[in-house]
């Protein structure tokens, strides 16, 4: 049970760790994205998936008893069912799907969405209602980047930010989300043998930033202006989009 030695790794793997606890915390949740891709500076991508989902297993934990009773009831009934039949396909998909593939098209679609927005003014736009087929959509897209990369936020955003839902509820709806479609894929994660010793060993010495980090992003989420906190959302979803493409590019 002897974790990654490698410093390096460290030095990717904290940071990235602080990042998706505030994200998790609903500050900027698109910015969950960048976890595994910045762990996989020092490590393969499979490895790193399989090291932070126990940690991400604790940040749920820890949102969901602070957003326990902040959330939109009608979008989790929209997202919960597409999120699970997208892990499920996720894991029959697994040794097939590249996370290079995963990643282009992922990148490639926040990037159209994140621009949509900006251009066409969409800032001052009404809310747009609940839709139960484009719902579906992004959800079922969201469990199976979930499931490859822990990368569902983007897809998740783009059902959601449209809706304008208050900076609070947003937070707590994809807690909520996210900590369902976690925790469906740990028995998946056993099948594949993502969870070896070394794994959850090194896990288990990350796992300390796990709350700090999601506190973190609870407390700012909920002081926050509502415009404010949309403009940093959509500005990290552009940046991480760019990321993504980038990752993607680089892999063929």
């Amino acid at each position: 049970m002897l974790p990654i030695t490698d410093p390096f790794f460290y030095l990717c793997a904290i940071p990235a760790v602080f990042i998706v606890g505030m994200a998790k915390g609903g500050f900027g949740g698109g910015l969950a994205l960048v976890g595994v891709p910045l762990m996989s500076l020092a490590i393969p991508p499979v490895q790193a998936a399989g090291i932070l989902l126990p940690i991400l297993l604790v940040m749920d934990a820890v949102g969901l008893i602070s957003y326990r009773a902040i959330f939109c009831r009608k979008t989790l009934a929209i997202l919960i069912p597409a999120g699970l039949t997208g892990t499920l396909i996720g894991y029959f998909a697994a040794a097939y799907i590249s996370e290079t593939h995963i990643r282009l098209v992922t990148g490639a679609i926040a990037l159209v969405f994140v621009l949509d927005y900006w251009f066409n003014n969409k800032a001052n736009k009404p809310p747009k209602p609940q839709n139960v087929l484009l719902g579906g959509f992004w959800g079922t897209v969201s469990g199976v980047t979930s499931f490859i990369a822990h990368a569902g936020g983007a897809p998740f955003q783009m059902y959601v930010l449209p809706l304008r839902l208050a900076p609070p509820v947003m937070a707590g709806t994809a807690v909520i989300f996210f900590s369902v479609v976690n925790f469906s894929k740990v028995l998946p994660y056993f099948a594949l043998g993502q969870f070896d010793a070394k794994n959850i060993a090194t896990s288990l010495v990350l796992l300390p930033l796990a709350p700090l980090a999601t506190l973190a992003g609870i407390k700012i989420v909920k002081h926050i202006n509502k415009v404010l906190f949309y403009k940093i959302t959509y500005t990290a979803l552009f940046v991480i989009a760019l990321k993504l493409i980038w990752d993607g590019a680089s892999g063929f």
